[in-house]
C-alpha cells in the first residue's frame, strides 16, 4: 500500500494556526491549554462526533491504542509523556489502518515512511509541536484514500457550519465542505446559441441544468464546473445498434491523388443566422427544475465546496433545439454559448416560448470545464477557442481530432469494442429528441437527411483523412487556448487511443498555459476515487486557485508530467516531460524472429505471411477477440493444438533487456513491404513478452460506496488497480495501423503495384512503459485486426524485406 499525494501545501505557523482556528480545531477550549498532552486530548474529542456525552467519548477512546498494551483513553489519564511514536501510533489508527495487518504497533513511524504518509520528524514537545503535528494529520490520506478532514467531513464535521456559511472556507489551500448539500437550487434555462442547425428559422435554445449553493440567494457568486455531456439527457442504445456499420467487407483499392495539406485544410464558413429573440421581460427566478441529473462524482465533491455545478447535453438532445452532428463546429459552438452565458456575455430564457431573459447572476464569470470521454472532448474543444471565462478545463480521456478516433493511418479503425461505430452512429446515439415523440416527429425527416450527409461524408469507403476531417481536428486551433489544461489519459485506453493525448500534449509545448499530464494504467476510465493518488484533492487545489484565486501554489505543487509505474501497484512517478525530444533512441534491425541491435548484421532476406483464414476459424474468431489476441501474440501452442494464427502474423523478439527500462512516447517503424493485390494493410502490435503478474487494466472496488464529498451526501466506490492474480506470458503494450496506399500521409493516396516492396514509416500509439529486466520486447506484425480494422478475410500475401526493417525505440 503506496500513499502519493501532491496537493499538500506547505504553510508557516502562523497560517496553520489561522485555518485551524477557522475550522474550530483552535478555539477557547484550546486557548487556555498549554500542556501537548491535554491540547491532543481535546483536538480528539472534537473528532469523535458520534459521542454525545463524556462517558460515550472515554468508550471511543479506548477503542484505539497508544502502545501495545495501553488503550488510548487510559493513556491520557495516565500523565505520561506525549511522543511521536505515540502520537503516530494513534494516527494510524485514525486514518484508519488496521493494527499488525497494516503496521505495527511497536514501529508506526516505520509504517508511515512505508506508505509514505507525511510525518513530521522533530520531538512533539509543546503545544505548537502537537498543532503542527495535527494540522499535517489533518491533510494526510487515510487508508480509504481521502484526507483525514475529509473522513471527518463525511462524518459530519462541518455541518454546524452550515447555518453561518456564507463564503467557502479554506484549509491548506483547498476549499472545504461547508455548504449544505441538501439546500442546493435547481434551475433550469435555455441558452440562445448563434446555430439555427436544425434550420428551423429559429436560433438553436439549450437547455442548461444548474445546481447552485443555496447562498447565492444572499449574494454569494459561485465558480462554475461545468460539464458538456451529450449523454446527459439519455442514449438512444437500440437507434444506435441499428445504425453500426458492417465491418466484414473487403479492403479495395484506392484512386491514386497527390493532394497536399492546402487540399483538404478546413477553413470556417460564416453562415447566415436567424436574428436573436426579441427579450419581452427579464426575472431573476427560473421557471423550471429537475429532480436529479446525470451526475459525476467529481462535480458531487465539489457543489459542498462553494462551486455551482452545470450540465448541458448540447444540441439536438432532449428540450434543446437542433441537430447533432459529431465532432463539428456547431458542437463546440454549441459548448461555449453556455460559457458564454455564465460568464454574462450571452442571453438565455426561462423557457422556450415566452423569451424572458434570466441572466447567470449568481456566478462569478469564473468557469471550469470537468469530463471523460466526450465530455472531455468538449471540454478540449471549447478550449481551442479561448472563449472568455473559461479558466481552466480538465480533459480526461479526450478526443483531439475525431480522425484518431475513428481512423488511423488511410484505414477505417473502430475504438475498442465498438466495431461498426462512427460519427453517423454516435450521433445517432445522442440524439435525444428521439425520445420526445411529439419533438421528434419535427426533426426526424431533416436529421435522416444530415445522417445521409454524414455517412456520405465520413467515407468508410478510404479511410482518409479529408476536409471533413480536418474540420472536425481541435488540434488545428491549439494555438488559441487561454485556460489552463488538465489532461488524464489511461495509457490501456484503446478507445479513446493515446494519440489524442499525445498529440495534444505536444502541441501545447509553446502555447502559454499552464498545462499538467497524468498518464495512468487503466483503460477508458475515470480516476477521482482512487486510494493511490490524491486527484480530488489535486483538483481540489488547482481550482481552488484557477476560479477562486487563492495563492496556494498550485501550478508549482502539482507535477507536470505525473506517470502511473506498470510493474508496481500504488506507484506514480513525476516527470518533466513526455515523449520528450531529449529521448535517446534504441535501434533495432528485423532478422528472422528477432529484433537485433542495429550494429548486428542481418542475414535473412524475407518473411512472408498470408492475411486469409478458412471460414469456420474466420468466425470463431469474430466472436471471440479474446481467443484472436492470445493466438496472435502466442509464439507456442496453444492448448488446442496447432496455433491457427502462426502463418498469419510475424512475431520479431528482442534478446531478454538486461536492465529495466522505459519506453517513452512513440515507436518508430521502417518497413520495406510487397503484396500480391494492389491494395493492403498493415497491423503492429508491440509486446511485453515475460511471466509476471501485471495491473488489471480495469479497476478494482475495494470499498463499495465509501467515498462521499460531505455528510448523507452521493458516494463514490472506492477503486484501484491491483496485480492480476495470476501470472500472464506478455501483456501488449502499444499497437498501429497503416492502409499501403497511405505511405506519405492520411490524405495522399499512392498507387501500389502488387508484389512490389514499398518503403513505409509507422508511428506506433505513444506510451510510457516500464519493461523489467528479463523480459523482451516483441513486434508482431499482421495485417487483419478484428477488434479494430475491416475484416475482409482476402486472399493476401504479404511479404516484408527484413534488411530494410527497423524499429526506433525511444527511451528515457
Amino acid at each position: 500500500m503506496k500513499n502519493n499525494q501532491f496537493a499538500i501545501e506547505t504553510v508557516d505557523s502562523a497560517t496553520e494556526l489561522k485555518e485551524l482556528r477557522a475550522i474550530h480545531f483552535i478555539d477557547a477550549s484550546i486557548d487556555n491549554l498549554d500542556d501537548p498532552l491535554a491540547v491532543w486530548k481535546v483536538l480528539l474529542h472534537k473528532t469523535i462526533l458520534e459521542a454525545k456525552s463524556e462517558t460515550v467519548f472515554k468508550q471511543k477512546l479506548n477503542n484505539y491504542l497508544a502502545t501495545p498494551t495501553v488503550a488510548l483513553g487510559d493513556f491520557l489519564e495516565s500523565q505520561q509523556p506525549l511522543t511521536n511514536e505515540i502520537f503516530y501510533c494513534v494516527a494510524l489508527q485514525l486514518l484508519q489502518f488496521d493494527v499488525d495487518s497494516d503496521f505495527k504497533l511497536t514501529e508506526p513511524l516505520t509504517a508511515m515512511k512505508k506508505i509514505q504518509l507525511p510525518v513530521i520528524t522533530d520531538p512533539i514537545q509543546s503545544k505548537a509541536d502537537l498543532l503542527h503535528a495535527w494540522y499535517l494529520l489533518l491533510c494526510t490520506h487515510t487508508k480509504n484514500g481521502q484526507t483525514y478532514l475529509d473522513k471527518l467531513t463525511q462524518d459530519g464535521y462541518f455541518v454546524s457550519f452550515y447555518k453561518q456559511t456564507t463564503q467557502p472556507l479554506f484549509f491548506n489551500g483547498k476549499a472545504q465542505a461547508v455548504f449544505d448539500p441538501h439546500q442546493l437550487i435547481r434551475d433550469v434555462v435555455y441558452v440562445e446559441a448563434p446555430l439555427d442547425t436544425d434550420q428551423d428559422g429559429k436560433r438553436d435554445l439549450l437547455k442548461v441544468e444548474i445546481l447552485r449553493p443555496q447562498q447565492t440567494e444572499q449574494g454569494y457568486k459561485a465558480p462554475v464546473l461545468y460539464t458538456a455531456s451529450p449523454y446527459n439527457q439519455g442514449i438512444n442504445d437500440e437507434a444506435g445498434d441499428a445504425a453500426m456499420h458492417n465491418v466484414d467487407v473487403k479492403l479495395q483499392a484506392k484512386e491514386p491523388n497527390q493532394l497536399n495539406y492546402k487540399d483538404i485544410h478546413y477553413a470556417e464558413k460564416s453562415a447566415p443566422l436567424p436574428a436573436k429573440r426579441q427579450i419581452a421581460g427579464e426575472q431573476k427566478e427560473a421557471d423550471e427544475t429537475f429532480a436529479m441529473e446525470a451526475p459525476y462524482t467529481l462535480n458531487d465533491y465539489f457543489l459542498t465546496r462553494g462551486f455551482a455545478v452545470v450540465y448541458a447535453a448540447g444540441i439536438g438532445t432532449k428540450d434543446s433545439d437542433g441537430i447533432r452532428d459529431t465532432g463539428a463546429v456547431s458542437e463546440t459552438v454549441s459548448t461555449i454559448a453556455v460559457i458564454e452565458w455564465l460568464a454574462g456575455n450571452r442571453t438565455a430564457f426561462t423557457n422556450k416560448t415566452d423569451n424572458v431573459e434570466i441572466k447567470a447572476w449568481w456566478s462569478n464569470a469564473k468557469i471550469a470545464m470537468t469530463g471523460r470521454s466526450y465530455l472531455g472532448t468538449l471540454a478540449t474543444a471549447a478550449a481551442t477557442t479561448g472563449v472568455e471565462g473559461l479558466k481552466t478545463a480538465i480533459s480526461e480521456a479526450a478526443i483531439s481530432s475525431w480522425y484518431d478516433y475513428y481512423r488511423d493511418g488511410g484505414l477505417v479503425a473502430a475504438p475498442n469494442t465498438f466495431q461498426g461505430e462512427d460519427m453517423d452512429v454516435l450521433a445517432t446515439e445522442v440524439f435525444s429528441r428521439m425520445q420526445n415523440p411529439g419533438d421528434y416527429l419535427k426533426i426526424k425527416e431533416y436529421f435522416d437527411q444530415v445522417l445521409t450527409i454524414m455517412a456520405k461524408d465520413q467515407d468508410r469507403n478510404t479511410g482518409n483523412y479529408s476536409h471533413y476531417w480536418d474540420d472536425r481536428n481541435y488540434l488545428n486551433n491549439v494555438k488559441n487556448i487561454k485556460a489552463d489544461m488538465v489532461m488524464v489519459h489511461g495509457l490501456n485506453d484503446w478507445n479513446v487511443k493515446p494519440r489524442n493525448v499525445g498529440n495534444l500534449w505536444n502541441a501545447l509545448r509553446d502555447v502559454p498555459v499552464a498545462k499538467k499530464l497524468i498518464l495512468h494504467q487503466g483503460q477508458h476510465i475515470y480516476i477521482n476515487a482512487f486510494r493511490s493518488l490524491d486527484f480530488t484533492d489535486m483538483m481540489n487545489l488547482w481550482f481552488s486557485h484557477e476560479l477562486f484565486g487563492i495563492d496556494n501554489h498550485a501550478k508549482e505543487l502539482l507535477p507536470d508530467v505525473l506517470i502511473q509505474d506498470n510493474t508496481q501497484p500504488e506507484t506514480w512517478h513525476t516527470y518533466e516531460d513526455w515523449q520528450s525530444p531529449k529521448d535517446s533512441h534504441q535501434i533495432f534491425n528485423f532478422e528472422a524472429k528477432e529484433l537485433v541491435p542495429e550494429t548486428v548484421p542481418v542475414r535473412t532476406a524475407a518473411a512472408s505471411f498470408s492475411d486469409h483464414l478458412d471460414p469456420e476459424t474466420f468466425d470463431f474468431y469474430k466472436k471471440h477477440l479474446d481467443v484472436w489476441e492470445r493466438d496472435l501474440l502466442t509464439t507456442n501452442h496453444d492448448t488446442t493444438g496447432e496455433n491457427r494464427l502462426r502463418d498469419n502474423r510475424l512475431i520479431f523478439k528482442t534478446s531478454q533487456y538486461d536492465q529495466d527500462t522505459y519506453i517513452d512516447g512513440r515507436v518508430q517503424l521502417q518497413i520495406r513491404v510487397a503484396v500480391n493485390e494492389p491494395f493492403g494493410m498493415l497491423s503492429f502490435q508491440l509486446v511485453d513478452y515475460g511471466d509476471a503478474k501485471r495491473l488489471t487494466v480495469s479497476p478494482t472496488i475495494l470499498a463499495s460506496k465509501a467515498l462521499s464529498g460531505t455528510y448523507d451526501w452521493r458516494r463514490d466506490n472506492l477503486r484501484e488497480f491491483t496485480l492480476q492474480k495470476e501470472t500472464t506470458p506478455w501483456k501488449m503494450i502499444t499497437n498501429g495501423h497503416i492502409n499501403l496506399q497511405n505511405r506519405h500521409n492520411n490524405y495522399q493516396v499512392d498507387e501500389l503495384k502488387a508484389n512490389d516492396f514499398y518503403d513505409l514509416t509507422v508511428e506506433l500509439q505513444p506510451t510510457f512503459y516500464h519493461l523489467l529486466a528479463g523480459h523482451q520486447l516483441g513486434l508482431v506484425v499482421y495485417a487483419t485486426d478484428f477488434g479494430t480494422t475491416v475484416r475482409g478475410n482476402q486472399e493476401l500475401q504479404y511479404s516484408l524485406q527484413i534488411n530494410k526493417c527497423k524499429m526506433s525505440l525511444p527511451i528515457k
